[in-house]
């Protein structure tokens, strides 16, 4: 814990919108960034707790659903160590860029610096992180050491089939994306507005995947132009979408 006292000494502060009089001109983003020693204050709020609840993604008490471990990157950032946050970071999380942004942050909600007062900003910190390092160019393909020929479909690009496709690629397998709308994404990109997530957003996260070694086929619906029994057929493995349970897997052998 950088600063025992951090959470007495500094209030929570997220840094001011965009001016509505400019916003109402264009689609873009409306919230902005806190420079780093803004930053810093905000980490040194995390109370760096026995129990951190912000993290345990348990439903029946909140939580980050990824098991983010917040208290550990607050702690770096407060450091002004913002890339060794951004490491710690991306080892729970495939996209911060997207929660950063969109994520109803139930981590705040369980933040214990919450119970008595304000919680700790962990939204806006997660989405500097990533987005600094993207600025810095820190952010790069990592091209998969070795591959086990295994070939893998997911079926739908959304946040789910992304992260899916993400940890498959690097795990070895050689995973294609089937998406029936002409642009990957998924929800990212056809059900969330530009003021809250930029397409450009998503779009330069796809590139990176693509370089990575993953194939999207767009304009692709599997079952109708794009035969079911087909994929059975060429894959291994294929990931589907349910409803009621997220991502649901089928094999023909063993991945």
């Amino acid at each position: 814990m950088g600063k025992p006292t951090g959470f007495l000494e500094y209030e929570r502060q997220l840094p001011q919108d965009r001016p509505a009089d400019e916003r109402m001109k264009d689609w873009a983003e409306f919230h902005t960034h806190y420079d780093i020693e803004h930053l810093r204050k905000q980490g040194a709020r995390c109370m760096n707790c026995g129990v951190p609840f912000c993290h345990t993604g348990d439903p029946t008490v909140g939580g980050c659903p990824l098991g983010n471990l917040i208290p550990e990157w607050n702690d770096l950032v407060y450091h002004g160590k913002i890339e060794e946050a951004y490491k710690r970071l991306t080892k729970t999380s495939n996209f911060p860029e997207f929660t950063g942004r969109v994520c109803p942050a139930l981590c705040e909600g369980s933040c214990t610096a919450g119970m008595n007062g304000d919680p700790v900003t962990v939204k806006n910190i997660e989405v500097h992180i990533i987005d600094t390092m993207f600025e810095q160019g820190k952010v790069q393909p990592r091209i998969p050491q070795k591959s086990t020929e295994k070939r893998v479909a997911v079926i739908g690009s959304g946040p789910s089939g992304l992260a899916c496709a993400d940890i498959l690629n690097q795990c070895g397998h050689k995973v294609t994306v089937f998406e029936r709308s002409d642009r990957v994404g998924g929800l990212l990109m056809y059900g969330i507005p530009n003021m809250k997530l930029d397409k450009k957003i998503v779009q330069r996260r796809v590139d990176i995947l693509q370089k990575e070694g993953i194939t999207f086929l767009t304009d692709t619906e599997v079952g109708k132009n794009y035969s079911a029994a087909k994929v059975v057929n060429e894959f291994d493995a294929l990931l589907r979408r349910n409803s009621s349970e997220g991502f649901a897997g089928g094999r023909k052998k063993r991945c």
